[in-house]
Parts: structure tokens; sequence; C-alpha cells
């Protein structure tokens, strides 16, 4: 049973009004009241176990900014193929020799010089060394009983802790990797933040944890595959759903889908099947419309209304949900990818019939057929007192927005026993200690 948050020193629940504001831009939807009698509960979102960074203000502390740090080594995967070119010859060799370089890291997957017969001995070495540095050295693993979840701990080349998630389903292969080392969103449900922001990941850095997972299936790690199954032994499918915000690391992120997607210089993987989520930065989102990369777009929005928003994700405070939405239908729009709406369903909190008729509601005020939401019960973290919605509940919730013509699927839980599904990843006091001794 899920106790609510006692923020007062009376012990009682903290009880919050139950009325979602009018929507404050175009389409304008109507207000929405709890009913008086329903009797639900309202949970107010507060932290508890750890303090969460405030501004002068007291307001939840945004970090956009990447604190200053050392930069990872230059890498392959940070240039384009001309610059490629103009570093082998840099290194005194022909530059269609980066060519050759791009064939083994990004197809083959290797980084030892040894593997590259096809490259003269002399200069070989040197060559790997300038444009294949070590970016990331595993310091554990740790699988599901089958075998088919592997959560992984890097660190970075400064100690800086992430971790990346591999996962085998019927005929595809997804990686949730993570694209900055911490977060500086600052949501009070989501493990990741609590530390705040380390610093932005580079491309490479982001583009490693692909080769490197490709790597473990090809040693044929990976549990899991049925019989029947031929797909492809490799990451079929990235989502940017791991450590960070991916649009509060632009442009890094952008150079890492390029070099998935290229099948000339790069991975060669189809951007349908690489899904970038935001928790709402709406500039950046309209600037992701533009790019000519068709990725799966996904808005990790978790209440319908700005009262519960504001305290939920902070960038809200600056971005509301119908700013947010707005610029998700302009993405739908502009590239005919159908958007996905995350909404992480906390008990008592954001999982009322009446958030799920809004919702149903603001979405559907933008046209039909553009959006496709995705509950996820709330994934614990550790001393948390949050809970995920009662399974009644959420089959009401997921009920109520596909009668009102809202396509709504409950999402499949992957690695919750390991720490390694949706807001769990961050970085341990064990796991630093563990990564001292690599």
């Amino acid at each position: 049973m899920a106790t609510a948050l006692p923020p007062s020193s009376s012990g009682a629940p903290q009880v919050r009004p139950q009325t979602a504001p009018a929507a404050s831009g175009a389409p304008q939807v109507r207000p929405q009241t709890a009913p008086a009698a329903s009797g639900a509960p309202q949970v107010r979102p507060q932290t508890e176990g750890w303090t969460q960074k405030k501004d002068a203000e007291g307001r939840p502390l945004l970090q956009f900014a990447s604190p200053k740090r050392g930069k990872p080594p230059a890498h392959l995967a940070d240039l384009t193929p001309a610059e490629r070119v103009a570093k082998a010859k840099e290194l005194g060799l022909p530059g269609f020799r980066a060519k050759q370089l791009e064939k083994h890291y990004f197809t083959h997957w290797t980084t030892d010089p040894a593997d590259m017969t096809d490259l003269p001995a002399a200069g070989r070495e040197e060559l790997v060394a300038g444009l294949l540095p070590p970016l990331l050295t595993e310091v554990r693993r740790l699988d599901t009983d089958r075998g088919d979840t592997i959560k992984f701990l890097w660190k970075l080349h400064d100690g800086a802790l992430v971790e990346s998630v591999l996962m085998r389903y019927p005929g595809r292969i997804t990686l949730c990797v993570s694209s900055q080392a911490g977060c500086g969103m600052n949501c009070p449900f989501c493990a990741t933040g609590q530390a705040g922001l380390t610093r932005n990941m580079s491309a490479a850095e982001i583009i490693d944890q692909v080769v490197r997972a490709n790597q473990v299936i090809a040693r044929g790690e990976l549990g899991g595959k049925r019989v029947g199954d031929n797909s492809a032994e490799r990451v079929s499918n990235i989502v940017f759903m791991g450590m960070g915000e991916p649009l509060a690391n632009y442009a890094r992120v952008m150079q890492a889908v390029r070099v998935m997607t290229d099948k000339d210089h790069g991975m060669g993987m189809s951007a349908r099947g690489i899904t970038v989520s935001t928790v709402g930065l709406v500039p950046a989102i309209r600037k992701l419309a533009d790019e000519d990369v068709p990725v799966t777009f996904a808005l990790s929005l978790h209440a319908p209304d700005d009262e519960l928003r504001d305290e939920l994700i902070p960038v809200n405070s600056r971005w509301k949900v119908d700013e947010a939405l707005d610029a998700a239908r302009a993405y739908f729009d502009k590239t005919g990818r159908r958007v996905s709406i995350e909404y992480a369903l906390i008990k008592d909190m954001n999982d009322h019939a009446w958030r799920a008729d809004l919702l149903a509601e603001k979405l559907n005020a933008r046209g039909r057929g553009w959006v496709h939401v995705n509950p996820i019960p709330l994934n614990p973290t550790p001393g948390s007192i949050w809970t995920s919605s009662e399974t009644s509940v959420q089959s009401e919730f997921v009920r109520r927005l596909n009668a009102a013509g809202v396509p709504t699927t409950l999402r499949d839980t992957r690695g919750k026993e390991i720490d390694g599904a949706c807001g769990q990843l961050v970085a341990t006091s064990d796991d630093e200690q563990a990564a001292a001794t690599v």
C-alpha cells in the first residue's frame, strides 16, 4: 500500500487541489475538476531520501550548461568523414585509410589493431591510437536470470560513471543509452537526477556504448534468443532514455545520431529505430523537427496539468504542458513520424481517471493519429516511498485514453530487478567504490 508523503509536521498526507487549469495556449481545453466524491487521494510530489538542489529563489535548480571538465580524447565518431580523412593524413597515412578504420569500428566493432590486417603494419598502431582511443571502461555488469537484459556500468576517462541497458525482445535488440553523466533536470522521482549533472557526454562516448554492446552480442553474451528468431545479432533499436536529458546535449546527441544512421561512413541504422526523448525542452524539440533525420520522438509528460507538472517535472516552469504538446505536434507535422507520450504512473499522484480524460482531451484537441501514449508503472528507486499505481488503476487509465480514441499501450518494463529500468539509472557509492579499482 502506498504511503502519502508527509511534508507537514502533523503527519497527515498533504492534499492538494484537484482542479486542472484550462490550457494556456491554443487550442483551448475545458477545465477539468476531479469529482469531489471520488475519494481518490492526491499525493503531492516531494523528494524523499535526498535533498533537491534549489536556486536562489527556492525553485528546483535546472542545469542546462555542462560543468567544465577535461574533454575526452578526440575520436573517429566525433569527426565528420572529411575530418577523419584529414586526421589520417595528419598521422602520415593516405586519407582512404580512414574509410577502412570506419569499417572496422562501425561494422566489425573492433578497436584492436591486430584485427585490421587490411591496414599496413607500419603506422597501424598510430592510426588506431590516434582515431580510436579507449573511451569506456567496463566496471561491471548485471543481468536478469534469463540473461536477456544486461545493465552496464561504464567509467569515462575522467572517472565519471554512466550506465546503459541492453535488452533482447522478440525480433529486435534494444540499447538504452546515456547522453549525459548525471542529469540537470532535477525531477524528484528519477534516481538519475538526484546527484545533478556531472557533464555532457561526447558523441563518441555515446556511440561507443553501441559498439561495446554489439561486441557483447557478437560474443554470445546476451541470452534470451528464441528458436526461430532470425533477427540480426546486433543492436537494432536505440532509445535515448538512459542517464541525462538528450536535448540538453543537443549537438553531441545529433552527431551520434548521424553516425548511427550514416550508411556510408557510420553504422547504417534506421532512423526509425532510434528514439530521442525529452522532458520538454521546447526550443530543442522544434530544432529537432528541422533536422533531416526522422527519428522517433518521445515526450516524457507524466502529467497533463501544469499545477502538478510544475512540481513533478521542474522544467515545466520554463515551458508549460501546452507548449510542449504544441511542439510535439509540430514535430509530427514536419516529419510525419508519430510522437510517443511517456507517462510514469505513480500511485495517487498522477494516475487519477480525470487526468487520463484531460490528457486525452488535450491530445485530441491537436488532431487524431499523431500520437501514441505509453504509460509505464513507476519503477522504484533506492529508499523511495513512491510506488506504481495499482493494476486496476493502470487498466482504467489506459482504458479511458483508448476509449477517447488515443492509441495507448502499457509499456513493458525491463531490468527492474537490476535497477536498470526507466528512472533507476544512477551511480551509487558502491559503483564508485567498484570504479576506483579499475
